[in-house]
């Protein structure tokens, strides 16, 4: 069977599991296996859910499984099958080209946003550093099941292909890859002005990025793309200067076409106003394309937006949609009489002396919320939720709720609100985040991460503008 052979092959090669599509299917194990040996038919509507867990083409599964229809149909007539695929074919035309693969290095890894965008447009990773304890226990028990290979101990008991900190990484000892992706921090350059390029920034974490690119260059294998993310206050850092040099090194020393753009996750489907600066960099002797558009949000049919004055129509949402159920709330995120009442005298000071803004109060109705910032664990100003009409003071966001004003998927104690359990976030065949670190850990490492929606959008353009027209 045409099409039971092939989500057969795509699992074994995204090394999944039989029970991993069976639970985004609905069904149980041994009723998936006899639909992997052509036992049982499967539905329409249950090829769309494969396709995006197997990061597989939807049309090229569609026309098997309608290749498999037409076989019982006509009881095997091979040579009539083979005429009916002739005609699929040529009438979806570029439907039938296979999807260039793309291999792609997680630098500054953190938890892994970066990898579950690139992982959605068919990539697989093939290195990734990460220098933080906790964050690597993250991202380890997140991507172990899918991405074995990375966390393959030598016989010195090192993990060469999960890296530890970047300065210390070996140029020599990472795979080629056509896609580096990265959110690296924002650091002054020793060096003011544009005199030696490259060596401007020796010394900076964003130097082990331009190393590494370099030393693949030496090597003939230039890779095709950057995707790089940082704060969007690198725009104005050093009056400038920081960015003139970072663009310097990409454009010049590098030989990449770039294009920057600052993004607002709250366009993207998540209640967050969280502005970040990207920079999508490309090899032009690689990819023959003048142009990038960058996806400006995502509107209710999940569709890129690229024009400014159509951001009215992106994904409504609100505050409560990543709400676990009140009546799961552990007590302790409550803050007590006394942070409470200091919040509120220090806002009242600031505004005084008109510096800061104090905390920020939310409703469950509310469209967005602040920045959830690695700092949130501390007291939770930046994003409280308002309880008045219970009687309480303000409480913070839960881990799970953290995660989830991130983009991540994760089931926690369940949904408040029962719709944003099926939403864009959160459907089936997008993998589970785990969390397993404290609380503490996990508000820190989720208000370091990239918002995972934002990434992904921009990765499906990368595929779709860049990878594609790939020579």
């Amino acid at each position: 069977m045409l099409f039971a052979d092939k989500i057969r092959s795509l699992r074994e090669e995204k090394k999944m599991l039989q029970r991993e599509l069976a639970a985004a299917l609905s069904v149980d194990t041994p009723m998936y296996s006899r639909i992997e040996r052509g036992e049982r038919p499967i539905k329409r509507e249950q090829i769309k859910i494969l396709a995006d867990i197997l990061y597989a083409d939807e049309s090229e599964l569609l026309k098997l499984w309608l290749a498999d229809q037409v076989s019982a149909l006509l009881n095997g007539e091979e040579d009539i099958i083979n005429d009916v695929l002739d005609i699929a074919k040529s009438g979806m035309g570029n439907m039938g080209k296979k999807k260039k693969e793309i291999k792609f290095i997680d630098l500054f890894a953190g938890i892994g946003g970066f990898h579950y965008a690139i992982e959605s447009i068919g990539g697989e990773c093939v290195f990734a550093s990460e220098w933080d304890k906790n964050a690597r226990i993250t991202y380890e028990a997140n991507f172990k099941e899918r991405s074995p290979w990375l966390f393959q101990i030598d016989e010195d008991g090192n993990m060469p292909y999960f890296n530890g900190d970047i300065n210390d990484a070996d140029p020599n000892l990472i795979p080629d890859f056509d896609v580096l992706c990265g959110g690296f921090p924002c650091q002054a350059f020793s060096i003011a002005g544009l005199r030696k390029g490259f060596e401007d920034t020796r010394g900076t974490l964003f130097f082990n990025i331009a190393n590494i690119v370099h030393h693949k260059i030496l090597q003939g294998k230039k890779p095709k793309v950057l995707l790089l993310e940082n704060v969007k206050g690198l725009k104005s850092h050093m009056k400038g200067q920081t960015l003139k040099t970072l663009l310097n090194v990409l454009e010049n020393d590098l030989n990449y076409k770039v294009k920057i753009e600052v993004l607002n996750a709250k366009y993207f489907g998540v209640p967050q106003n969280r502005e970040r600066l990207f920079f999508v960099c490309w090899d032009r002797e690689q990819i023959p394309v003048d142009d990038f558009n960058f996806p400006l949000g995502l509107d209710s049919k999940l569709k890129p937006i690229f024009e400014k004055e159509k951001l009215d129509n992106c994904i409504p949402t609100k505050v409560s949609d990543i709400f676990e159920p009140k009546a799961t709330l552990p007590e302790k995120i409550t803050i007590s009489d006394r942070m409470w009442i200091g919040h509120q005298e220090r806002k009242k000071r600031n505004k005084e002396n008109g510096k800061g803004f104090g905390f920020s109060l939310f409703t469950d109705d509310s469209i967005y919320c602040s920045t959830i910032s690695a700092r949130y664990w501390k007291d939770g100003s930046e994003i409280l939720i308002d309880q008045s009409a219970e009687g309480k003071n303000p409480r913070r966001l839960t881990p799970v709720e953290a995660g989830r004003l991130q983009g991540y998927k994760i089931i926690g104690a369940g949904w408040e609100d029962e719709k944003a359990a099926n939403n864009q976030n959160n459907k089936k065949g997008i993998p589970e985040m785990k969390i397993v670190v404290s609380a503490k850990e996990a508000y820190h490492q989720f208000g370091n991460s990239v918002a995972v929606p934002v990434v992904k959008a921009i990765a499906k353009e990368i595929r779709k503008q860049l990878i594609d027209n790939c020579i």
